[in-house]
């Protein structure tokens, strides 16, 4: 192991090897990887961002529901995700994976539909094992538990890897399965991407522990802290933990340290209760201004390039919203239909009584089912 077991979360290591100007600080530590690999990471994390950035202009013009942006943490998000075979291994989101949910292979047009309010919009495409966004915090530790142990018992070597904030880490749950899945030395590796904020309720009024890290000490499996700004670091201990949990060396837990640059949610005031000046000094060490630093010092990427893929992105994010504004409508049907295989009396009522109250009321419908 080259990460693992190397950098104590007892001390507060962290793994990084760049700077926040893109220079490599730690050459030892960089990954194997292609410049071909690097543009598509980049070019993901690129896309994240403004479709982040368009959404939130759609919510603002009432065009959009309230989302959750990744803004900040694209580079640990990509990471993690492109380590993954989608068909073989699962990811087990939460709500606030943009990123990695575009880089397992969910579609632009899908993410927008489900914040449009579709459901349809949480189904992945054939032959990516990408489950719906998960709104319980902290229980998707526990569904990746569940896929790790199935594919323990039934001797296959795909690989679950889910991801909460420091909120989850919070949670009984999130420990209740870091503990089951240590016990059966189960295939997964448990992300917490630690971007400083719970809603409103900063880190250091959530834990008294030195780090999240730390917390994995007592189920007794390996845990790391890595800079998680940082892509090349990130991709590097990403790699290396999933090959640890397929070996059958048991489950790892991730710290990726990071920071949300964006609100809570599109419905979040951040500047009512984050500190006067946090925001601007946190955004020099953000990730796309750090790993296109690195990729222009590198000779693979120019301004003239950023330009033709942001114009590029910009289309593409336009034309995907466009059809979702065409298409994101449902019938009231949907609601009940899929609670159970066969429609309960209780549910028959109920769709009868919300059918019987659109009738009557048809402006309430506001854009979603019909």
């Amino acid at each position: 192991m080259k990460y693992i077991g190397k950098f104590d979360p007892q001390k507060d290591e962290v793994v990084r090897v760049m700077d926040k100007d893109g220079k490599i600080i730690n050459p030892k530590l960089a990954p194997s990887i292609s410049d071909e690999e690097l543009i598509k990471a980049y070019s993901i994390m690129n896309l994240s961002r403004r479709q982040d950035d368009y959404q939130n202009k759609m919510q603002r013009q009432g065009r959009l529901l309230s989302f959750l942006s990744s803004t900040g943490q694209e580079a640990c998000e990509v990471a993690y995700t492109m380590v993954i075979d989608p068909k073989n291994d699962f990811f087990v989101s939460g709500y606030r994976n943009n990123a990695a949910w575009l880089t397992m292979g969910q579609t632009v047009r899908n993410i927008m539909l489900y914040w449009a309010g579709n459901e349809a919009g949480a189904k992945a495409p054939e032959g990516v094992n990408s489950l719906p966004p998960n709104i319980i915090i902290g229980s998707q530790y526990s569904q990746a538990t569940g896929i790790a142990f199935a594919e323990k018992y039934q001797g296959k070597k795909g690989v679950a890897v889910t991801t909460t904030g420091d909120g989850g880490m919070s949670e009984g749950e999130t420990y209740e399965a870091m503990n089951f899945a240590k016990l059966h030395e189960l295939p997964v590796v448990f992300v917490c991407e630690n971007n400083k904020w719970a809603i409103s309720t900063p880190t250091v009024e959530q834990t008294k522990s030195l780090n999240i890290a730390v917390k994995a000490i007592a189920t007794g499996m390996p845990s790391i802290k890595v800079d998680g700004n940082d892509f090349l670091a990130s991709y590097a201990v990403a790699k290396e933990a999933v090959e640890f949990a397929r070996s059958g060396n048991g489950p790892v837990l991730i710290e990726f340290d990071t920071y949300r640059l964006g609100a809570h949610s599109s419905s979040d005031a951040p500047d009512v209760y984050r500190p006067k000046g946090e925001f601007e000094d946190r955004v020099p060490y953000e990730p796309l201004i750090r790993l296109k630093a690195y990729m222009i010092a590198k000779g693979i990427w120019s301004e003239e390039k950023q330009t033709a893929l942001n114009e590029e992105q910009d289309k593409h994010i336009a034309a995907e919203f466009a059809w979702v504004e065409q298409n994101k409508n449902y019938p009231i049907e949907d609601i009940f239909n899929y609670q159970y295989a066969e429609l309960t009396e209780d549910l028959k009522d109920q769709l009868a009584e919300a059918k019987e109250f659109f009738a009557k009321y048809p402006e309430t419908k506001d854009g979603g089912h019909h």
